[in-house]
């Protein structure tokens, strides 16, 4: 079972790509992990990797490939594997397709634009632990201050209402598109589930309808 998770940032596709993967028995494939993994090793990849992202450029989605062509190729994915974070855009699914690596099922996680909003640009963080608040899902115990410190909390740049909104919309021009390209090819299946309620709520909807899909196909 080879999976690509879809969905806007915040969506939850990290979150349930771990819950599938514990389930599925399936790695998870993340190519801004290895794309690091890569840069801490300092191989040939990483040196341009490392140099690429210092000038602000994006990785080529040729090097993306190769480094997934890589770890497909290990023991642990021989009965497939989760993509998560990949493809994000049109030229990569079609160089997915080019390098002959099999999709079975696309996960579409559906979140309406306001309720990503709302789950990013509520997040705030204590620099010095790590500890993440949210305003409404888990607040502070006195609001802007760290539970056990007290230290003042700090808003990433990323979780900004102005920032989310922006990613939003390149989310939307770059790689909502793909939903309907996976949707109009005869050798994927798209699986689409609303992205709203309890991580288990969602994760028993992708299950489910992943079963069912597989039994229709078999």
């Amino acid at each position: 079972m080879r999976v690509i998770l879809l969905g806007a940032p915040g969506a939850g596709k990290g979150t349930q790509a771990q819950l599938l993967s514990n389930k599925l028995h399936l790695p998870i494939i993340s190519t801004g992990d290895m794309l690091r993994a890569e840069v801490a090793a300092n191989t040939k990849i990483g040196q341009i990797v490392k140099e690429t992202m210092t000038t602000g450029q994006l990785v080529s989605d040729e090097i993306c490939i190769q480094l997934i062509q890589k770890r497909i190729a290990h023991v642990d994915c021989q009965q497939g594997f989760l993509l998560d974070g990949f493809p994000r855009t049109m030229s990569q699914a079609e160089a997915l397709l080019s390098a002959n690596i099999v999709i079975d099922y696309v996960v579409y996680i559906d979140v309406p634009d306001d309720e990503i909003i709302r789950r990013l640009s509520g997040r705030w963080i204590h620099p010095a632990s790590g500890r993440i608040y949210h305003i409404q899902f888990n607040p502070p115990k006195v609001s802007g201050q760290d539970d056990l410190t007290g230290e003042p909390l700090i808003q990433r740049e990323d979780d900004a209402k102005e920032t989310v909104c922006n990613r939003l919309k390149v989310y939307h021009q770059a790689t909502e598109p793909l939903i309907a390209w996976y949707q109009k090819r005869p050798e994927v299946k798209l699986i689409k589930v609303l992205g709203v309620g309890s991580q288990n709520f969602i994760y028993d909807s992708i299950v489910s309808q992943l079963d069912m899909a597989r039994v229709k196909g078999s």
